[in-house]
């Protein structure tokens, strides 16, 4: 495109725009008289090197898309994985052993089994691992998947079952430790490799499905002397590990446990987290002046509470959190199920919930949610190995940020929440360009300079 000409990807409430590209903007030469209405981007300084943009491949997710017909099949994972085609997504997560999102409670062991003679993901191969195959084909090379475990297998804990909470017993340490690398060794095996894992999904939550807790000190010392040592010893140790995996509220409090633990930090690349407990972004900034080595890494939100059909304030939900995260260093964004079924599921203890596509598995429906669309407004134009560069606004009721992609296209992305539309200029480098967005919309700007 030309160095004047901005292109602009819009997605407005109660149009027909949806993800939808516009007549382009020109710059022209800054007067030098303009005060108001400034959206200035400062492409001088840079700040994190973003690492990609994705969501959760669950086993609610890959049996509900293997219930819809070929074609539709088909056009969900393009819309999600396809660079062209889709939003872009390089990144996904899935489960080790079960989550609520899994048609049941399910182990790779069998009771009593420390020696993990019986290891096997045979459970795995029938959905989870066919779908995350058709992810990474159609993504290429750049194509991540990290995994969680949400409950070691139940006769490992103390409460003695995967679901309620409790906590791992310190004797199984070393086998849970050990099965992780099995995990990595047989997927892999599989032509499936595993780019990263966290410790374990919310280490904080006693929930009524798959879970288990650990304090900061315990989360620590498993990483240092089990989990760590474990992926080195076994030729693993390219693997990345994340601790916490859990809200923002408490992850400066957890980042310091284990950051400040010199035998535990060398084997932990990062921190990940959710956004169920609200903003907390400035806890994000505390984390990375704190710890300014380690990445900061966004692996679930979703909208809870069933599906939300035409909601589009989910949409904004997503889009606030999503500017927010990346202006307080984060690296990488993961939504959690990619797509779920008319209710909101399957999920084996009813927990059901929204996602950004809908299958209606009755009527081989695909059903776009707004949130697939604002999320697309940064996953598509924000390339792994784009880097955030800095930028200010003239008001409150615009929320924005702005990166730099590996080919030199500058992304900006404009969001209003607010009832108005909301007049703007962007401005750079003794250029701006005149534009507005209406209510409750959110742009997509791109220009090389």
């Amino acid at each position: 495109m030309p160095n004047n000409t901005i292109r602009v990807i819009q997605t407005a409430k109660d149009t027909s725009d949806r993800l939808t590209e516009l007549a382009p903007l020109r710059f022209v030469p800054d007067t030098d008289e303009r005060e108001m209405q400034l959206i200035n981007i400062y492409e001088d300084l840079e700040y994190q090197e973003i690492e990609g943009f994705g969501g959760a491949l669950t086993e609610a997710s890959a049996v509900t898309i293997a219930k819809m017909s070929p074609a539709k099949q088909q056009e969900i994972l393009e819309a999600y994985f396809h660079p062209e085609r889709g939003i872009g997504y390089t990144i996904a997560r899935s489960h080790i052993q079960s989550c609520d999102f899994a048609l049941g409670n399910y182990a790779y062991v069998e009771e009593g089994d420390a020696e993990l003679k019986t290891f096997t993901i045979d459970h795995d191969r029938e959905a989870i691992m066919p779908l995350i195959r058709q992810a990474g084909a159609l993504t290429g090379e750049s194509f991540r998947l990290f995994s969680s475990p949400w409950s070691p297998p139940a006769w490992m804990k103390t409460n003695g079952q995967m679901n309620g909470g409790g906590s791992l017993k310190p004797e199984y340490r070393q086998a849970w430790a050990d099965m992780f690398v099995k995990y990595v060794q047989e997927y892999e095996a599989a032509g499936i490799p595993i780019w990263a894992v966290s410790v374990q999904n919310e280490a904080k939550a006693v929930q009524i499905w798959d879970s288990c807790i650990y304090t900061a000190e315990e989360e620590k010392d498993f990483v240092r002397d089990h989990l760590g040592p474990a992926l080195e010893k076994a030729g693993l140790g390219h693997v990345k590990v994340m601790i916490w995996d859990h809200n923002k509220e408490r992850v400066y409090e957890r980042a310091k446990a284990a950051f400040e633990d010199a035998e535990a930090s060398k084997y932990v690349w990062g921190i990940c987290f959710h956004w169920y407990a609200g903003d907390h972004f400035e806890a994000l900034s505390a984390v990375h002046d704190r710890f300014p080595d380690k990445k900061l890494f966004f692996s679930e939100g979703c909208q809870e509470g069933g599906v939300h059909l035409g909601s589009w304030k989910t949409g904004e939900r997503y889009g606030h959190d999503i500017i927010g995260n990346l202006n307080n260093w984060t690296t990488a964004w993961t939504d959690w199920n990619i797509v779920l079924d008319e209710q909101g599921g399957p999920n084996h203890v009813g927990n059901f919930c929204d996602a950004p596509i809908i299958a209606d598995t009755k009527k081989d429906e695909v059903i776009y949610e707004s949130s697939f669309y604002y999320i697309g407004h940064f996953s598509k134009y924000i390339r792994p190995g784009a880097k955030r560069i800095a930028s200010s606004k003239y008001t409150e009721h615009l929320e924005t940020t702005a990166f730099r992609n590996p080919d030199g296209t500058i992304t900006v992305v404009v969001m209003n929440r607010t009832d108005a539309e909301v007049p703007y200029a962007i401005r750079i480098r003794g250029q701006l360009a005149d534009t507005s967005i209406p209510a409750h919309a959110i742009q997509t700007l791109l220009f090389k300079q």
